[in-house]
């Protein structure tokens, strides 16, 4: 079963990975298991020149796991330098979350949090030339008017409460 989802978006260096450890933890304190997915639109390495996993994809392998009491890790080839839908990813990897958040993804039709810092951008990415219908809230270090619920940006714990009432309970 596919666990709800929300999406925090916002300007590179804007504060997004900030408040996603922000909401993780809280989420995770309120007891929720809490899946995290980041989107890089750049080519990102994970596996690193001469250690073991990297050997093993370098040689061939479509799939490469690493894993340990503590953690796992996956390394999968792409045939065709074609990423996996939103979905085909959620549905694969998160069926044993209750709530997943994602940072990016400012184009999906998920539900978002958009982080806006004054000094980093005038304009909201979801009401500014474009109007998304899914942005759910703003976590803004500055007042704004707008049509849906403004979080202080180091609120974490007031917009854990939106997220549990609209997606947990």
């Amino acid at each position: 079963m596919r666990p709800p989802v929300v999406s925090v978006v916002a300007k590179s260096g804007t504060g997004k990975t900030t408040l996603l450890e922000k909401l993780i933890a809280e989420l995770t304190a309120r007891g929720y298991r809490v899946g995290a997915l980041k989107h890089d639109a750049h080519r990102f390495e994970i596996d690193h020149e001469g250690k073991d996993s990297w050997r093993l994809t370098k040689a061939g392998a479509a799939t490469t796991v690493v894993t340990s009491p503590q953690k796992s890790a996956m390394v999968r080839i792409h045939t065709e330098d074609v990423e996996p839908t939103l979905e085909e990813t959620i549905d694969r990897y998160f069926t044993d979350v209750d709530i997943l958040l994602t940072e990016g993804f400012k184009k999906s039709p998920l539900p978002k949090i958009e982080v806006h810092r004054r000094e980093a951008r005038k304009d909201l990415l979801c009401r500014g030339e474009l109007h998304d219908p899914a942005l759910l809230a703003v976590a803004s270090d500055e007042p704004l008017d707008l049509d849906v619920p403004l979080f202080d940006i180091n609120d974490a714990a007031g917009l854990c409460d939106l997220i549990e009432e609209r997606f947990l309970r």
